[in-house]
């Protein structure tokens, strides 16, 4: 698969190695070979807990291929501030989407999905099925 013309991810969360861990996860179940570009955005630049702006810029740059980025979030902060980043309408790539699904099924999902050549709204769905996902 090329990597350009695909959708890429960014997993935001408020610990680095959380974030990196979903990245690496997904990789893996996403049945390695070539997959799509994913990015860990976690923590702060400092190495502390948190979620930083920069981060998530330069990971979402890192990861942009022209078909979009699907960013997906673990807890509150982290949403206000991709939010805030969206809002501002320059720091992200054009076609960058805040996706409302869960963090760990959802990172797997977008990324099986990014992998296979979906577009944008095929990830953003694909990622959202994941909260019907049951464990019992």
């Amino acid at each position: 698969m090329s990597a350009e013309g695909v959708v890429g991810i960014v997993l935001v969360s408020h610990s680095a190695s959380v974030a990196a861990a979903v990245a690496e996860l997904a990789r893996g179940l996403a049945g390695g070979g070539s997959t799509a570009p994913v990015a860990a955005a976690g923590g702060t630049p400092d190495g502390g807990l948190g979620t930083s702006s920069e981060l998530i810029c330069a990971a979402a740059r890192a990861v942009d291929r022209g078909a979009g980025v699907a960013v997906l979030v673990d807890l509150g902060s982290a949403v206000l501030t991709v939010k805030a980043l969206l809002a501002e309408g320059d720091e992200l790539p054009d076609g960058t989407r805040l996706v409302d699904a869960p963090f760990v099924e959802g990172a797997v999902a977008a990324l099986v999905t990014a992998s296979a050549g979906g577009d944008l709204d095929a990830v953003e769905a694909a990622a959202v099925e994941a909260y019907d996902y049951r464990k019992t």
